[in-house]
């Protein structure tokens, strides 16, 4: 079954949605699905922009036969060499041995690490700067190299004005039926995915994104067609916004996000005792998680979003909880910045954990650490009452 959509009078979607697929890239779960998106431009000179991954080949190579009805396909423009955009390279080059593949220079030394007989297809490098007409359109270059792959570029349609990103505003999520972001309450069906997939696939390259966003300041975009997620042809200055502020590690809420370690239940308590406590005194919102049953993706993703975070630990083995220590070892990764963190322990003869969670987030760009901390000896109790009121009040107050 056909299942192309029509962008404009003469670009379409050829993409497809899996919901079949449990983690993107074998590590981020997607119960939401996640869709690939590729674009052809009908014009004197038929053009497709990416391919997609393998297992929607079916459905993609379907939908490029119907939209071009017979006809030839001049170019095959190459954005992005992850191999969820390009596995269906070499298919659709041997359906169209003449197609001509248009890539950047670092896109082809790629290509051939995937796609070996690559070396002898018919080949138009370009460089950011450069143009490609096909009759009606002409295609501007803008180089976007770590968002999120060095060898990354974007096309600027100068006839429609539209942005062609690549991986840069994408989302996890398949498309239901709709095809633009305006078909969707957007911030209720897609804003939580759309910033844990950057947060976790973009997050670390905040500085290329900025010099990407100062780039598309300087041109007159009607919309953007990322190669995940909807299309954006309305509200376009809201999620460029949200971009501004992901990519510059500028909390989007002054939510406080409280994580926390248990074993046995006694640290999860002192954790639901302090949320109270920080409810109560502030008014915010406050979200809980249980470190050991949240995909670390998903607890990133509130990284992104709240401007303070509560991480309360239990000692184990003499160090840190397993878990708890894989998300701040994310953290890092990540590059997590601008964000104030409150820290809590609990340990039955000897808690450490504080200390090394501040040794680690140390390591961080412009974060603050609060002086006050929470100890628990086993198990909450009355007597901790106070330290409890003391923690939340440490944290209600503090300021970045």
């Amino acid at each position: 079954m056909n299942g192309e959509k029509r962008v404009t009078d003469d670009i379409f979607w050829i993409g497809g949605s899996d919901r079949r697929l449990a983690l993107f890239e074998n590590i981020f779960p997607i119960p939401e699905g996640v869709s690939y998106n590729s674009y052809f431009i009908d014009d004197e000179k038929k053009a497709v922009f990416d391919t997609a991954d393998i297992t929607i080949s079916d459905q993609y190579l379907e939908n490029l036969k119907t939209v071009l009805a017979g006809k030839k396909l001049d170019y095959l423009v190459v954005l992005h060499m992850e191999p969820d955009h390009c596995a269906l390279i070499g298919t659709v080059v041997k359906m169209f041995p003449e197609v001509t593949v248009v890539g950047a220079n670092k896109t082809f030394a790629f290509m051939e690490q995937f796609f070996p007989e690559a070396a002898n297809f018919n080949k138009l490098e370009i460089k950011e700067g450069d143009e490609l007409s096909t009759g009606k359109h002409t295609f501007k270059f803008v180089a976007a190299p770590m968002v999120h792959w060095p060898e990354v570029m974007m096309a600027y349609d100068v006839t429609s004005k539209a942005l062609f990103a690549a991986d840069a505003f994408g989302t996890f999520g398949a498309l239901d039926g709709g095809l633009f972001a305006d078909e969707y309450d957007f911030e209720r069906d897609f804003l939580d995915s759309a910033r844990r997939y950057y947060a976790n696939i973009v997050g670390k390259y905040g500085m290329p994104v900025q010099t990407v966003l100062k780039k598309a300041a300087g041109l007159e975009i009607n919309m953007i067609l990322p190669l995940h997620g909807p299309i954006w042809r309305e509200n376009i200055a809201w999620i460029l916004d949200k971009y501004q502020k992901w990519s510059t590690y500028t909390a989007e809420t002054d939510d406080i996000a409280v994580v926390y370690g248990s074993l046995y239940g006694h640290t999860a308590s002192a954790a639901e005792s302090v949320a109270a406590s920080l409810r109560a005194k502030t008014g915010k919102n406050v979200k809980v998680y249980d470190v050991s049953g949240t995909d670390v993706s998903y607890l990133i993703g509130e990284v992104w979003r709240c401007a303070k975070i509560v991480l309360i630990c239990p000692t184990y083995n003499g160090g840190l909880y397993p878990p708890m220590e894989a998300f701040i070892n994310d953290m890092i990764a990540l590059g997590v910045q601008n964000r104030i963190f409150a820290l809590g322990e609990n340990g039955t003869w000897a808690p450490v954990t504080v200390k090394l969670m501040t040794d680690k987030l140390q390591t961080l760009k412009n974060v603050q650490i609060l002086e006050q901390k929470l100890t628990i000896k086993s198990a909450l109790s009355a007597g901790d009452a106070e330290a409890v009121e003391q923690f939340a009040d440490a944290v209600a107050n503090s300021r970045f």
